[in-house]
């Protein structure tokens, strides 16, 4: 099967898309209908930032299985979805739980042991694959991971003589997810997007992606985006659902709205470090599986955190 989707393919996936200005706000269990078994899934933010985590959360409780996930760098939201049977398949250029706690243990558990897969292509080539999605051309030239083993152990990539220099050169291939699940500080209702701080590579997934499931910390009126629009990232003919999830990364960071939980992080840390397999199941039972929603799960977390966590984010406007 062809790492790249003919144009034609794409073209008609687009013609066929309802790009009309609409409100498109549902709740995240309505939003996982988005997504089904078997799809190829993008998810924005990067590490432990802007993670999708409430959409993750909402997919693995409505037992989607066999997904491909493909991301910047994974973090705990990749451990989650290999050992919930969500997902056997991750694309990116790193998987860690973070810079603090090392190599995710969880990934070496089900790598090692065949129950996954995990593809490793550099940051910059992850990058370039969703850009050349969001352009419609079916790979893109690039200079990195020449000279490294990765490239041997990648089966999608090809080298060329440039054919005006000569130069050797790597493509690598598109990537058009089926679905792309993204996180932002505020939308309106239509799916009109705006992100402070770091973007990531969610533009491009969003224009790369055939369905975009955005999941915001507070819905806003039209009204407000058009008073600011150079800050819109993110049009809404490229979304297909909105879902309002106040605090949808936590664990996670969402700049300027909250930092990392670290005290839940540390838990999870030493829950998975003697045991990854046993660890992240109870993870799995107490935080995904057992809280009746979102609201739920949050107050697992605790509101102290919560609170520590929303001081700690807003802290980068003090004067």
């Amino acid at each position: 099967m062809s790492a790249v989707q003919p144009y034609a393919e794409l073209r008609h996936k687009l013609a066929q898309r309802d790009r009309s200005l609409r409100e498109k706000v549902v709740s995240l269990e309505d939003a996982a209908s988005f997504v089904r078994d078997g799809d190829s899934v993008g998810i924005g933010g990067s590490t432990m930032s802007r993670t999708p985590m409430g959409m993750i959360w909402a997919l693995i409780r409505a037992g989607r299985k066999k997904l491909t996930c493909s991301r910047g760098i994974v973090s705990s939201d990749g451990d989650l979805l290999f050992a919930s049977g969500a997902c056997d398949h991750i694309i990116t250029s790193w998987f860690s739980q973070g810079i603090l706690w090392g190599v995710s243990k969880v990934m070496r558990y089900y790598v090692e042991t065949g129950k996954a897969r995990y593809d490793e292509w550099s940051h910059m080539a992850v990058g370039m694959r969703f850009r050349a999605g969001a352009m419609g051309v079916p790979f893109l030239p690039m200079r990195s991971m020449m000279g490294s083993d990765v490239i041997a152990r990648l089966p999608d990539i090809r080298e060329i003589a440039c054919p005006f220099t000569g130069e050797k050169l790597v493509l690598v291939p598109a990537l058009n997810p089926d679905v792309a699940l993204i996180h932002v500080q505020r939308c309106d209702a239509y799916g009109n997007a705006q992100m402070d701080g770091l973007q990531f590579m969610d533009v491009d997934l969003a224009m790369a992606a055939n369905r975009v499931i955005l999941t915001t910390e507070r819905i806003i009126s039209n009204d407000q985006i058009r008073r600011a629009p150079d800050h819109t990232k993110i049009p809404f003919m490229t979304v297909d659902a909105v879902v309002e999830a106040p605090f949808g990364s936590a664990p996670h960071e969402c700049y300027g709205v909250y930092e990392p939980f670290f005290k839940h992080l540390d838990m999870y840390a030493d829950l998975v470090r003697k045991d990854p397999a046993k660890g992240i199941a109870e993870y799995l039972d107490r935080y995904v599986h057992s809280p009746k929603s979102w609201t739920e799960y949050l107050s697992l977390i605790g509101v102290e955190d919560l609170l520590d966590a929303a001081r700690r984010g807003r802290s980068i406007y003090d004067d």
